[in-house]
């Protein structure tokens, strides 16, 4: 690993954040085949810091970004508690980025693949 330049500071309660990141992260690994890949990138900003979760799957369709964020949507129909999901973590991950001053959101792109955007208040 190679050491950082310089060192951002958001003030976390870190069980949530790695919720969050773990929601953001699972949700990319299960949407990928094997040779896509995922990436993640941290880019501060004068009053925040952003992390992007950015995968090279199939994407979100233009009907589903709308409802992502929502309680129990599944943007994957075929998807049920039995096949993994309620439709519950990206509701929860959203939630508990606001409930640190924060925002979640989807970046609008075409697929292939989705980014999601944690923004977190510098310290």
């Amino acid at each position: 690993m190679l050491p950082a330049e310089k060192s951002y500071h958001s003030l976390v309660d870190p069980l949530r954040f790695r919720q969050i990141l773990a929601n953001l992260i699972s949700n990319a690994i299960r949407y990928l085949d094997p040779k896509e890949s995922i990436i993640i990138s941290i880019q501060p900003t004068e009053t925040t810091i952003e992390i992007a979760v950015s995968d090279s799957g199939p994407g979100i369709s233009e009907e589903d970004k709308h409802q992502i964020f929502e309680r129990f949507y599944r943007a994957d129909k075929s998807r049920n508690k039995s096949t993994g999901g309620s439709g519950l973590g990206l509701a929860i991950a959203k939630g508990l980025a606001e409930a640190h001053d924060g925002s979640l959101l989807l970046l609008d792109k075409e697929p292939p693949g989705a980014t999601f955007v944690l923004t977190l208040p510098r310290q």
